[in-house]
């Protein structure tokens, strides 16, 4: 019998001289287009109301074998983001927006013509964003400061539909574009990074590269404050100057949930960087986890959000109850080691990979709070999932989630954390930047563990409830360390 890896080693030879193949060829295969020119700008009115406006321009060609009469886009997060207006443009020509079935991220835009192979057209997106409304749920920002996070709100054009269909991927070089009021301070992805001074007005441009695959802005009328620690310099942007000595307990877990991060999925880059840790504009409108029921898995206070990833180098802070403690981090920090570049369709997962930032970020917490935080979080956990189990019915949405987050523990109780670190960091880096699925986890494990991990998945998720050895270790006893790679664990029942 051919195992689910001896198929992968099969296979992947065959569909890399495919892939070799056809960039090779002069001709294309399939319906596309290629993006010749991009820039995205960025214009804030602090008003009032404080308004953002993003265009974004491209220069397309049709590349591909056929004619083309649509293009897919997936524009701003309309869940997230309030957006006053919004407009499609073709050539000076307004298309009308279109739903994608099943794709409610994704939109189509019908051409108003046929788009003919070797033609050059040129495509403008703007969007207007706005504070919303009292009451409402999304992201906020001040007349003195925003930010635009790594993910939702820049454009990104999508392939055509068909097969070998290609299209939508950035040119190697692209200018994102900032103008905000002097006096601001902008932090932003790109290099190259340009300033200029018009008035009352202050430009920053910064090229992209393929490593920005999603771009994001920070800026705002803050005081800075530089602190040192172990991992180098911490920015630290807060409306009023601080005290470094105030918040270097802040920077110092910081640091020590970055230690644990990168040696459990490797580092996530070769040179060190800087870290900056920024004040939330508005906190209500800054933390998108403190209604997740993974945050809240993490901590014993409902919703105890205090923190939240804006970029792969960036944690956005809510400083009004004093320095805080980020131990208790939303799942956004770890999954900057897991998404931004590494997993294009990171935010689609399903169970139970979709609970892999919340255990990610149990170990930076673990790191910070001791082991003792790891048992506590698994208690926690386990008493959302009911003991009595009946099969045949099917589970509610937030047992799922619980069992899911539990999942990931398990593996580690059962395999070792050795062979877990190991299995994890096979699986992204073999699948950077094209994705992984539960296929990739489990092929990951059974390499590198030579068991059926198959079985243990659907023992853990096919199955009603958690598995009883796994609920007595964690109630009956105050802490449980999990086993090494040599000490592994017989397979639960």
């Amino acid at each position: 019998m051919v195992s689910r890896l001896d198929l992968r080693l099969l296979v992947c030879p065959f569909l890399v001289a495919v892939g070799l193949w056809i960039s090779s060829c002069a001709a294309a295969l399939g319906p596309g287009y290629s993006i010749e020119k991009q820039e995205i700008r960025v214009q804030f009115d602090p008003g009032p109301p404080p308004r953002i406006r993003v265009d974004a321009d491209f220069q397309l060609r049709n590349t591909g074998n056929q004619p083309l009469s649509s293009l897919d886009v997936r524009l701003s997060a309309r869940r997230r983001f309030h957006i006053a207006q919004s407009q499609a443009i073709w050539d000076g020509s307004s298309l009308a927006e279109q739903n994608v079935p099943f794709m409610p991220r994704n939109t189509l835009l019908p051409l108003p013509g046929t788009w003919n192979v070797g033609e050059r057209h040129t495509f403008h997106l703007y969007s207007e964003f706005q504070p919303p409304p009292p009451g409402d749920a999304g992201f906020g920002f001040s007349s003195d400061a925003f930010f635009l996070p790594s993910q939702g709100w820049a454009p990104e054009l999508l392939p055509s539909e068909g097969l070998f269909s290609t299209g939508g991927v950035p040119p190697d070089k692209w200018l994102l574009q900032v103008r905000v009021p002097d006096g601001f301070l902008v932090h932003m992805s790109g290099r190259s990074t340009k300033m200029s001074r018009h008035g009352p007005e202050l430009t920053v441009e910064s090229v992209q590269t393929p490593e920005d695959r999603y771009p994001f802005v920070v800026a705002g009328q803050y005081k800075q404050t530089v602190l040192d620690t172990a991992a180098g310099e911490v920015f630290l942007w807060t409306h009023v100057q601080e005290e470094a000595a105030r918040f270097h307990q802040s920077a110092d877990e910081l640091v020590l949930a970055i230690r644990a991060y990168d040696a459990t999925f490797g580092n996530r880059s070769r040179n060190a960087q800087p870290f900056w840790i920024v004040e939330c504009p508005v906190a209500p409108g800054c933390f998108t986890a403190a209604t997740s029921s993974y945050a809240n898995l993490l901590s014993a206070e409902p919703n105890a959000v205090s923190s939240e990833l804006a970029s792969a180098d960036t944690l956005m802070i809510d400083v009004s109850g004093g320095a805080p403690k980020l131990g208790a981090a939303a799942p956004g920090l770890a999954a900057s080691w897991l998404g931004y570049g590494r997993n294009p369709a990171f935010y689609e997962q399903r169970p139970p990979l979709s609970a892999f930032p919340a255990f990610a970020s149990e170990l930076g917490k673990d790191a910070i709070d001791g082991p003792g935080s790891r048992a506590e979080t698994i208690r926690r956990a386990l008493r959302l999932i009911p003991q009595n189990r009946v099969a045949g019915k099917s589970e509610e949405e937030s047992v799922l989630r619980a069992k899911s987050f539990l999942f990931f523990f398990a593996l580690q109780d059962r395999f070792g954390t050795e062979a877990f670190r190991h299995a994890i960091d096979h699986m992204l880096s073999a699948r950077r930047g094209r994705g992984f699925d539960l296929d990739d986890l489990i092929a990951a494990f059974e390499e590198e563990t030579h068991q059926n991990v198959a079985e243990f998945e659907r023992l853990w998720m096919k199955h009603p409830g958690v598995p009883n050895d796994f609920r007595e270790r964690y109630e009956r006893a105050s802490a449980f360390i999990p086993a090494t790679s040599k000490e592994i664990m017989p397979c639960e029942k």
